[in-house]
């Protein structure tokens, strides 16, 4: 089974309380989201292999670390998964960048794909699957099972709020991903919502509700 792992840093905590707020308008969301992914990011690469590399200092020669191979992939979930990229991106910067669409149907619940658009050494890459929000776990599922069907083997997925029946789904579907999750609600509501949860993550980032 992989790691499982529920972010305890104070900032990650706080900036998570912000967005909760009802009062907290999509500017300010935005702006959290990404901060959030970042901070997360950092937990999330932890364990990066490194190799040692001979330099030039403007003092005298030396041997630094850096990242071994350097093949990293960012791929959000449409809509709101875009949120967490800007954040990812700042730390690692030469990532590429895949896309995914899914939306869910609000009958069944289940996910429906209507895009997909990867970088075409994917299955080379340690892949990153970035959504705000793990309810069902039916998108963040499927989304792992496409790359699966593309050749990736190396996939971390990443969330902001997470219910358990999302992580359940998860264990179950796809034992060998790490999941990285910024805080582990309470349960779903009869409609499929996280509770407490902060509502729908892509209307808020978007200011489309």
């Amino acid at each position: 089974m992989a790691r499982i792992v529920i972010m305890q840093h104070p900032l990650i905590q706080h900036k998570i309380g912000i967005i909760r707020r009802t009062e907290t308008g999509s500017r300010d969301f935005r702006h959290m989201i990404s901060e959030v992914a970042m901070l997360m990011c950092y937990e999330a690469t932890r364990d990066l292999k490194l190799v040692d590399v001979d330099i030039e200092t403007p003092i005298c020669p030396t041997t630094v670390k850096e990242l071994e191979g350097k093949k990293l992939a960012v791929v959000p979930i449409l809509r709101a998964g875009l949120g967490m990229v800007d954040g990812m991106l700042t730390m690692i910067p030469a990532a590429k960048v895949g896309h995914i669409g899914l939306y869910r149907n609000e009958e069944t619940l289940e996910p429906v794909e209507y895009y997909c658009k990867l970088p075409k050494d994917c299955a080379e890459r340690d892949v990153f699957v970035v959504d705000p929000m793990l309810a069902t776990g039916g998108s963040a599922s499927a989304a792992i099972t496409m790359l699966k069907e593309k050749g990736v083997r190396n996939i971390r997925f990443m969330c902001i709020i997470a219910a358990p029946e999302g992580v359940e789904r998860m264990k179950k579907d796809h034992p060998d991903v790490e999941l990285y999750i910024g805080a582990l609600d309470e349960r779903l509501n009869e409609n499929g919502y996280i509770v407490p949860g902060l509502g729908d993550a892509g209307d808020r980032i978007f200011g489309t509700k």
